[in-house]
């Protein structure tokens, strides 16, 4: 109690990065939420309805484009959006998931997008997802996967998953947005 302002720090949840395609191909990575952060004058607010924006789920193995991420808000003074979703790889220029906007916040920031995929690009030897999933403000994304490694869920809330290849080839899932309160007397 005796709580007058609290600062608010809002992000939207991570986009899933796209499945492979077919052969040879490499998914788009998942974008990050976008962030608002705003401080509020609450002495005369009993309470508010907050919501996480969940992360996108990452494509499946095959032609599956990953999933955009969910809004998070604090009531209706700011929110952020999900990051957007990994495309499949077999799309012909594939770029990576937009990052999510933000609004109502003193600072409305922008997500990073996620890095790109590539539809039939193969050196011997060397099958990668190259990229990360986009980065949020609390961190960096999941990884792309490779011929031996699986893709990589995003890291830091909000982040954006990493993109599947024809032998790994599913996309990964983007981050849980997040909603941090910080109270002032």
């Amino acid at each position: 109690s005796g709580v007058t302002k609290v600062k608010v720090t809002v992000t939207g949840g991570g986009g899933g990065g796209g499945g492979h395609g077919a052969a040879h191909d490499k998914g788009g990575h998942g974008g990050a939420g976008g962030t608002a952060i705003e401080i509020i004058d609450v002495s005369s607010v009993s309470s508010v309805t907050v919501t996480i924006g969940a992360g996108g789920a990452g494509g499946g193995s095959g032609a599956n484009n990953g999933v955009t991420g969910g809004t998070s808000s604090f009531g209706s003074y700011c929110s952020g959006a999900g990051g957007g979703h990994g495309i499949q790889g077999n799309f012909g220029v594939n770029l990576g998931g937009q990052g999510g906007a933000a609004s109502g916040g003193t600072m409305n920031i922008v997500g990073g997008s996620g890095g790109g995929g590539q539809d039939d690009n193969f050196v011997t030897g060397y099958d990668t997802a190259f990229g990360n999933g986009g980065s949020s403000i609390w961190g960096g994304g999941g990884h792309g996967a490779s011929s031996t490694t699986a893709s990589q869920t995003g890291r830091a809330y909000g982040s954006g998953g990493g993109g599947g290849v024809h032998t790994a080839g599913a996309g990964a899932a983007g981050k849980d947005g997040v909603c941090v309160v910080e109270e002032y007397k």
